[in-house]
């Protein structure tokens, strides 16, 4: 079962496909196809130039042991960043979109994907993510009703609340 996309607090139609490299080929000799194709790292630093002249829409795909670092300078080509969650328990992901958000000023669509659960929507759009490829059997609908609304208000500051909860509570 494919995973059911939320943007935006609502369900919403993928037309981006991941380019996953099958066994054997590397990023020089992966066949670079046409449409709304989110990159992995690797394919777009080795073919940068190439995927620019051929596509008018970009994504990247950052996995866990990827660093923002890299891409810093790239930022402005990629729509849609796709960060993946191999696992549920493996939290690098939210440093990634913090440091795309806060340190870089990502603008884009930032999408989280892999072992995406509503347990953690709250949790990842606090660090700026808009976007959430769940796990294909998990429900979009009871994850938009629950996800966003685990606590009423933060403490500390973040990406989705600059403000601390002392500041706002002052003013």
């Amino acid at each position: 079962m494919m995973a059911q996309l939320i943007s935006n607090r609502a369900i919403a139609v993928d037309t981006w496909k991941t380019l996953e490299p099958g066994a054997g080929e590397t990023p020089e000799s992966i066949v670079v196809p046409a449409g709304d194709i989110i990159f992995p790292l690797a394919v777009w630093q080795a073919r940068k130039d190439e995927i620019i002249s051929t596509h008018k829409r970009i994504g990247l795909l950052l996995q866990p042991d990827d660093r923002v670092e890299d891409i810093a300078g790239d930022i402005d080509y990629f729509i849609v960043i796709a960060v993946n969650f191999p696992k549920f328990v493996d939290g690098r992901g939210y440093s990634s979109a913090s440091l795309l958000r806060q340190r870089y000023n990502y603008q884009g669509e930032l999408r989280a994907v892999g072992d995406v659960l509503h347990d953690q929507l709250f949790y990842m759009q606090r660090v700026g993510f808009d976007a959430y490829a769940l796990k294909g059997e998990k429900n979009a609908v009871y994850a938009i009703e629950h996800g966003f609304s685990t606590f009423r208000d933060n403490y500390q500051a973040s990406t989705s609340q600059p403000q601390p909860h002392f500041r706002r509570r002052a003013a």
